[in-house]
């Protein structure tokens, strides 16, 4: 039992509560009884409440809301109902005293004397809104790289970091690109929306933004006076000067992606250390994302210039005749592949129109880089093609003196119209020979072969003069087509019976119409099981006699 003696001279005895083990405890204890008269605390108390004294009143030394806790434990029944009485035993109450978090737990006595146990949470608190803001931090990071990878469209992603950093970072965010020919690309959002513009800037004006642009770290935020900021820098409608500015770095792959620049509104407090850190981790993500959109963007032009020579073209008429050409990849989700068909008319009127058709070994891009050099090796032997043997023993030569070790079959026709007769001349070089409809439904076969190019020292090969008729067709197609299988069972070969089957039943279409039908019927055929690259060209002799003197003279030409 501890006896204490109050400011009028009674005499108090504490139990339970006011035992005296607490005296030496770290944390602040005060006791007081029912009316709120101290009647005991211990040194840490002291140190807490500086006017602390035994018989004062609670009212008098500590804060308001410890009293007022205090007089609800000690009288219930004189709580309003609006407010719950404190309870021993129960959650803690909290409450702030000098900038200090504590937390209060009430111990009664038995006795009315109830002995107040004060722990200071400030740092405890401090931790959990550090935690909490790291995890609301990387829940926006991780927000921000879901929706900055989500396009790989340079433009979008532009506007997709400037709308996350001005929802997240500041009231207001500006992504500047680097410049291209003195001018920047800069993407301004504010409360939801953004603007784009063209611009030509000085960067020296806002501070740190020139040295952001070529990559290198940030200035801090409290080095830039908001009030120098250029017009262009602050949107319209962002409510007078800003209150604080921060500027930081997109980095990107091996080269800078641009720049950020962060602002928020006056009256506001500045940016901290903290979140300018966070800027730069966000600056990070959007850089890279940025980046990626770039490259990818420059690869895409790359792709489309290399291949643009690769694409099929609309063919129609070439020196009077029909020409129509189809090709499908091996893969539906490739353009290009080891099948290959170019056209090339003659330079003068009534010179032949040079076709070639073929299938080089493999599929995929390898097998389109090899298509790509014996395109343009035909090109450059145009001037030779009145002799189908020269042209294909210059072929081979270029092949085997290649790096790769690829080999192609091919088909060359020299077509020419006389009159309403169209003269073609077929030379097969180990490729399928070229079929021919009559008029009358019957289906012919080229007398043409010869060795693969590519493979041999020497190639030898054999022609065939073929005459059409008005309405008459003459395909050139690559394995890929008779070789194709499918059908009920799934691994039936399409084979050549069903391919002459398909091509009888086309008497009297144009070339188009010829192509559309053997590849729908060799589609259909394989559906969505595996097969080679399958490519077919029809050269059809026109029922009419009218030349165009514009198609008369179009080149065609179709490489994969």
């Amino acid at each position: 039992m501890t006896v204490f003696e109050d400011e009028s001279g009674r005499s108090r005895e504490t139990t339970g509560a006011g035992s005296t083990f607490w005296l030496g405890s770290p944390h602040p204890a005060v006791v007081a009884d029912r009316e709120g008269g101290v009647v005991g605390f211990n040194a840490a108390a002291a140190d807490l409440f500086p006017r602390m004294g035994v018989g004062k009143w609670l009212d008098e030394v500590v804060p308001g809301w410890l009293a007022d806790a205090h007089r609800r434990l000690a009288h219930p029944a004189r709580t309003p109902a609006a407010a719950a009485p404190a309870r021993a035993g129960g959650a803690p109450l909290r409450g702030s005293h000098d900038g200090r978090l504590l937390r209060a737990h009430p111990t009664e006595s038995g006795h009315g004397d109830v002995a107040w146990w004060l722990v200071d949470d400030s740092e405890l608190t401090a931790a959990q809104d550090a935690l909490r803001i790291e995890r609301e931090r990387h829940a926006i990071l991780a927000e921000a790289s879901t929706q900055l990878l989500a396009s790989l469209n340079p433009d979008r992603c532009l506007e997709k970091a400037a709308l996350l950093a001005a929802d997240h970072l500041g009231d207001a965010a500006l992504v500047i690109s680097p410049p291209v020919r003195n001018r920047s690309t800069v993407v301004t959002a504010m409360g939801g929306g953004f603007e784009r513009t063209r611009l030509t800037l000085d960067p020296s004006l806002v501070p740190g933004l020139a040295e952001a642009l070529q990559g290198f770290p940030p200035v801090p935020a409290r080095w830039i006076d908001p009030a120098e900021l250029p017009s262009w820098a602050v949107p319209e409608g962002f409510g007078g000067t800003p209150g604080s500015v921060a500027v930081t770095p997109l980095p990107g792959h091996g080269v800078p992606a641009g720049a950020l620049i962060l602002l928020r509104r006056g009256g506001q407090r500045a940016f901290d250390a903290s979140e300018e850190l966070f800027a730069r981790l966000f600056a990070a993500r959007a850089g890279a994302a940025l980046s990626a959109a770039r490259l990818y963007a420059e690869q895409a032009r790359i792709t489309r210039a290399l291949i643009a020579e690769l694409l099929p073209p609309q063919l129609h008429h070439v020196g009077g005749v029909d020409f129509a050409g189809g090709y499908r990849t091996s893969q539906d989700t490739e353009r290009i592949g080891g099948d290959f068909y170019d056209v090339h008319p003659g330079n003068d009127d009534g010179q032949e129109t040079l076709a070639v058709l073929g299938d080089v070994c493999g599929k995929g891009l390898d097998a389109a880089v090899l298509t790509g050099r014996i395109r343009s090796t035909l090109q450059a032997l145009l001037p030779l093609a009145g002799d189908h043997q020269d042209v294909l023993r210059l072929l081979n030569g270029a092949l085997l003196t290649a790096r790769h070790t690829r080999f192609a079959t091919l088909v060359l026709a020299s077509v020419r119209r006389t009159g309403g007769r169209v003269r073609l001349r077929l030379t097969s070089a180990g490729h399928p020979r070229p079929l021919v409809l009559r008029a009358t439904g019957e289906v012919e076969e080229a007398d043409t072969g010869g060795t693969l190019v590519g493979a041999l020292p020497d190639v030898t090969s054999r022609s065939a003069n073929v005459d059409l008729s008005p309405g008459e067709t003459c395909l050139l197609y690559t394995d890929g087509i008779t070789e194709a299988r499918g059908g009920p069972l799934g691994s039936d070969m399409f084979g050549e019976d069903r391919l002459r089957s398909v091509l009888a039943e086309c008497v009297g279409l144009p070339a188009e119409a010829v192509v559309e039908r053997v590849q729908m019927i060799a589609g259909d055929w394989v559906g969505r099981g595996p097969h080679d690259d399958m490519a077919v060209v029809a050269i059809t002799a026109p029922h009419t006699t009218h030349l165009s003197a514009v198609n008369g003279r179009t080149r065609g030409r179709y490489t994969a």
